[in-house]
């Protein structure tokens, strides 16, 4: 059983969703606004949301994104009409987990909420990454070094993530571009560059240690030692 919130304006869908998710054993909160969602979705901790992607007074994905940079883990099934590429993928790169287009069939619905709780539970009892002063945890997303937050973007978190979940190994930027953007082929556009000069900006400026290293002509990694010299010449 879980306790799940359910975003969505159409009383119908609501009242649908409503009572089979209770058959299920959920228990089930309502917003018929994104403003009462989102201020639903900060107070309560729900391991899952269900978010309509045409609300009328915010567009769900705009939900997702103020959602995903205030660090709020609750995992995201957006419902919604639209149904082109374009759609779906605009809503996953807003911080959906899941999409799925309307009308749907309610086993494959319950299906996809099952897997989105499971993924939920297995995130809310991983360990907190700590690399020397600097601590990343996955429950919250909260990234803190010495004692100060560290405000990072859904993919600079994604990167920190990786880099911490491999502590002291060197990552090639191929490895990174796979674990962190999901591309099997580098487009030749340095964004896994960019993305580590944006982490060091905000992991290492003012720090009296660097944790952020450059290893030459192979990729990054992160932990204690020497590495200062490396990652001036790559930030050049």
């Amino acid at each position: 059983m879980a306790r799940i919130l359910l975003v969505e304006d159409d009383p119908r869908i609501v009242s649908f969703i409503r009572r089979g998710l209770q058959a299920e054993g959920h228990v089930i909160d309502t917003a018929d606004t994104a403003a009462r969602g989102l201020n639903m979705a900060r107070e309560n901790d729900y391991p899952l949301l269900i978010l309509d992607r045409m609300l009328p007074d915010m567009d769900g994905a705009e939900i997702c994104r103020q959602l995903r940079q205030e660090r709020v883990g609750s995992r995201i099934l957006m419902l919604t009409a639209k149904d082109t590429l374009g759609d779906k993928v605009g809503g996953l790169r807003a911080g959906a987990d899941d999409y799925l287009t309307k009308p749907f069939s309610f086993d494959e619905f319950v299906a996809r909420i099952e897997a989105l709780l499971r993924r939920s539970a297995m995130q809310r009892h991983e360990s907190r990454l700590q690399v020397s002063d600097l601590t990343l945890d996955p429950a919250t997303r909260a990234v803190m070094r010495g004692g100060r937050a560290i405000e990072l973007t859904p993919k600079e978190y994604a990167l920190l993530r990786c880099l911490m979940e491999n502590p002291g190994t060197v990552l090639s930027r191929s490895q990174l571009l796979n674990n962190v953007w999901g591309l099997a082929f580098d487009p030749g556009t340095k964004v896994v560059d960019v993305y580590v000069r944006y982490l060091r900006r905000k992991v290492d400026d003012g720090a009296a240690e660097s944790l952020i290293h450059t290893a030459r002509g192979t990729g990054y990694w992160i932990g204690q030692g020497s590495g200062s010299q490396d990652a001036t010449a790559a930030d050049s």
